[in-house]
């Protein structure tokens, strides 16, 4: 399957300019888009909560991918990094017009994905790493990290609703509908109710 993946970030731009580049280019090279992906989103969000997502899930060995250029596929490089690596893997190619990148299942394709997956690794541990050192500074502040354990979170979590949920319980609203209204899981209210 061949598709061809277009994204804009608002509503003010177009898609039919990234259309007619990636239509040219395959008549170009006497190829057919099987399937358009079309969406208005911020590079910026992930590509799991947009349509790119669905697609990564979709494509298989052998497929193609055609955007325009690498910045649709996202705004900062690991996230285009993270992508490119998904599809190497899967055995997807990724051409784009402007850049001229043929990303596929020769040996260079394999270096970048490898090379790919390799910084997007990096990141993630440079990430955990300094989220660890911030967490032990704030320990050794003696800033408490997390809930506060035990039964009592439960009254002082809703300590400010105590009227507010009487009232509802007295006018026969149950339980579990206070605890959405309140966005509180209902055994927080239970035990809350209960103390």
């Amino acid at each position: 399957m061949i598709y061809g993946y277009i994204r804009v970030s608002s509503d003010k731009q177009t898609v039919e300019n990234q259309r007619f580049e990636i239509n040219n280019f395959c008549v170009k090279e006497n190829l057919r888009v099987d399937g358009w992906i079309e969406e208005t989103i911020s590079g910026a969000k992930n590509y799991d909560k947009r349509k790119l997502g669905e697609l990564l899930n979709r494509v298989q060995k052998g497929d193609l991918i055609i955007c325009a250029e690498l910045s649709r596929l996202g705004r900062n490089l690991f996230m285009i990094m993270e992508i490119l690596h998904i599809c190497m893997n899967k055995g997807c190619k990724v051409w784009t017009i402007k850049d001229n990148y043929r990303l596929g299942d020769d040996i260079q394709s394999k270096v970048l994905a490898f090379a790919f997956g390799l910084s997007a690794e990096i990141e993630r541990n440079l990430i955990s790493q300094r989220t660890k050192e911030a967490l032990a500074l704030r320990k050794a502040q003696g800033i408490h990290i997390g809930r506060v354990k035990g039964s009592h979170n439960a009254t002082k979590k809703l300590s400010n609703y105590k009227e507010i949920i009487n009232e509802l319980l007295v006018i026969g609203i149950p339980k579990a509908q206070i605890a959405r209204k309140l966005n509180v899981d209902r055994t927080t209210l239970w035990r809350f109710l209960k103390c």
